[in-house]
């Protein structure tokens, strides 16, 4: 059992964007998104809502101009398999941020888990217990597939609507439209960075704020939303650079030890395998690699000399 230090590294977003329909989900996360990145080239946005995407590309909104983003349009059936499809397609492409809009669509949609559950457990010998036995693994892939995606990852998530009785500004008793629990697989949640919920009035609040950026706070989610979102990200310490990385894997072989070892040893060391220590920690371990390197040589040198 490894004991350390606890280290806040560069890290990728991950935000959970809540709403009942008409909420401004959707543009809140193209702003967001365009925030962090200053550029809608390095935006990608997998839509299941019937293309409804495209009627913000090339537009003015909350006085800002819209650009051509990156899209992906998911049909029905919505299998958690697309989702991750999907993610793996944008990252090859190079984007920095995948919007996806929605995910509620693979857990309530057509072709979504609960469907498909509800026709496992009609085969014969199963029941709800056993088909959700096949279930579980499929959401937890998917999940797994937007925590280690090497973008940032922003998901829009419908929200389940019921409408409650207010007084107005006259004191007569009206409906209001809210947004409560998120259609998707109860616990998401707790996965994310942040989860940013919004009413029916675009106004946004926190559930969750791992950044304590928009904590207690009552906002409208807009491109400078996404500016201090990326700051706070990229304020950790920087991850191994891909050189660093070369260097000890070089560094790893002249001491003549098995290459699938070294991910290993860093966790070990740092908690986290090559690819994922800081580069301060990769420095602290190549000055170890050096000195092994040089105990080598030194022995090199005497049995040389005694025989």
């Amino acid at each position: 059992m490894l004991i350390r230090k606890a280290q806040r590294k560069v890290t990728k977003a991950r935000v959970g964007i809540t709403g009942p329909s008409g909420s401004g989900k959707t543009l809140s996360a193209l702003l967001i998104a365009y925030g962090m990145t200053g550029d809608w080239e390095k935006i990608g946005l997998i839509d299941t809502e019937n293309r409804s995407a495209d009627l913000y590309a090339e537009t003015m909104k909350a006085g800002v101009q819209i650009g051509e983003f990156h899209k992906l349009d998911l049909d029905p059936p919505y299998t958690t398999e697309k989702y991750i499809e999907a993610i793996k397609a944008f990252e090859d492409y190079g984007v920095e941020v995948i919007i996806i809009d929605s995910l509620s669509h693979a857990w309530a949609g057509e072709g979504g888990l609960l469907e498909q559950k509800d026709q496992t457990s009609k085969v014969g010998g199963k029941n709800s217990y056993t088909a959700w036995a096949e279930m579980t693994p499929k959401q937890n892939k998917m999940v797994e597939s937007i925590l280690k995606a090497k973008c940032h990852v922003l998901t829009t998530m419908r929200s389940k609507t019921e409408y409650v009785l207010e007084a107005n500004e006259k004191g007569k008793q009206v409906p209001r439209k809210v947004g409560m629990a998120p259609v998707q697989r109860d616990g998401l949640e707790y996965e994310f960075t942040m989860v940013m919920d919004l009413t029916a009035d675009h106004i946004a609040t926190v559930s969750k704020d791992r950044t304590g950026l928009f904590d207690g706070l009552y906002f409208t989610p807009d491109v400078d939303s996404g500016k201090k979102l990326i700051e706070w990200l990229e304020s950790g310490e920087k991850l191994i650079q891909q050189d660093t990385i070369v260097k000890i894997n070089t560094k790893w072989i002249e001491l003549g030890i098995q290459p699938d070892l070294i991910d290993p040893q860093t966790n070990k060391l740092f908690g986290a395998p090559l690819k994922g220590i800081t580069e301060k920690q990769a420095q602290e371990f190549i000055t170890n690699l050096n000195e092994k390197l040089q105990a080598k040589k030194e022995q090199a040198a005497a049995e040389s000399k005694g025989a």
